[in-house]
């Protein structure tokens, strides 16, 4: 097997380890903690066996992590939630390709007496900042964050820096998990803290949390999935040929119907939203590409025919050039001197 170290979160890596080697009919895929911690892998993944006959062996790690597995050729497909770090990935290489999967998005949870006031609030970098600013007169004010390079954590990072704040570990109201999801959503709840999540995650486990929606529904927000094929140029044990065939099952319409309905018939909404619906319909773009056809107008050479009608004109002025032919050396001026002559 391609040497990786074992991560404490990661799911089935020991045993994939022990194997000499990836075989035929098994996919290495490394994704986020969400897609597991939500519950949505696990009707995804027996339906893509269902229909494809090929086994997944899953690395559930943060998103950076994911994306460092693949570039070090140690799985066969990354599916993630990154935006910027996954085109950094792309342009150096990592991947062979990148296409959008599904999204869902962010939200601020916390103690449902909210003791910060977030609730309601429209901007999730205010919210941080107020919760920072006031956190060191008021004990019972606390974050946790993920602090694991997730695409969580980046989300959390790029609020704090938009807020104008840098909290560290060293301050005692922000605590550090280093987990994943739903592990960080439970220690938040044990300390009456405040956290961001993924909306699907935190859907999942509501039931058994002491924690409510403080902020959500802002354009910041926003957590799109992509799925990338790691570039087999990494490792020549990399399975490009069970890469190619999840990330092409998952951005069909069998997948995306599955992950449109994920989550309704328990939480009462999806969990994700499909996003691979438009791509598809770019190849139906290629059919009017059928409008070359309509360059039928191939119907111009049925008037290249009509160009043989002229020619079929000349062997008519050659029988007038005949009567001339009598007086012989006139038959180069047969028109001016035929019509002097009959005057």
């Amino acid at each position: 097997m391609r040497a990786f170290l074992p991560t404490g979160v990661a799911l089935g890596i020991a045993a994939v380890a022990a194997c000499s080697g990836t075989p035929s009919h098994e996919v290495l895929l490394a994704t986020t903690t969400s897609t597991q911690d939500s519950g949505l892998l696990d009707t995804l993944l027996p339906a893509f066996k269902g229909d494809t006959g090929w086994d997944v062996k899953v690395v559930a790690v943060g998103s950076g992590e994911a994306l460092a597995l693949g570039e070090r050729g140690d799985v066969d497909v990354v599916l993630s939630h990154a935006p910027e770090h996954e085109l950094k990935w792309m342009a150096a290489g990592h991947g062979v390709s990148r296409r959008a999967v599904m999204h869902n998005d962010f939200v601020v949870v916390g103690p449902p007496e909210d003791p910060a006031g977030l609730r309601g609030r429209k901007d999730a970098a205010a919210a941080l900042a107020v919760l920072a600013r006031g956190a060191a007169a008021h004990a019972e004010w606390r974050f946790v964050t993920r602090g694991d390079d997730s695409g969580t954590h980046k989300k959390e990072l790029a609020l704090w820096k938009k807020s104008g704040l840098t909290p560290t570990t060293d301050d005692d109201w922000y605590i550090r998990a280093g987990a994943g999801m739903g592990d960080t959503l439970r220690i938040a709840a044990e300390k009456r803290a405040y956290t961001l999540s993924d909306r699907g995650t935190f859907l999942a486990h509501r039931a058994d949390l002491a924690l409510q929606i403080a902020v959500e529904n802002e354009p910041a927000l926003m957590n799109p999935y992509h799925v990338m094929e790691v570039n087999p140029a990494r490792d020549p044990r990399i399975n490009a040929a069970g890469a190619k065939a999840f990330a092409d099952w998952i951005v069909s319409p069998a997948a995306q119907s599955l992950i449109a309905t994920y989550g309704v018939a328990l939480y009462g909404q999806p969990l994700f939203y499909p996003d691979a619906a438009a791509p598809p319909a770019a190849p139906p773009a290629a059919p009017p590409a059928a409008a070359p056809p309509a360059a039928p107008p191939a119907a111009a050479p049925p008037a290249a025919p009509p160009a043989a009608a002229p020619p079929a004109a000349p062997p008519a002025a050659a029988p007038p050039a005949a009567p001339a032919a009598g007086t012989g050396t006139t038959a180069s001026a047969p028109p001016g001197t035929a019509a002097a002559a009959s005057p």
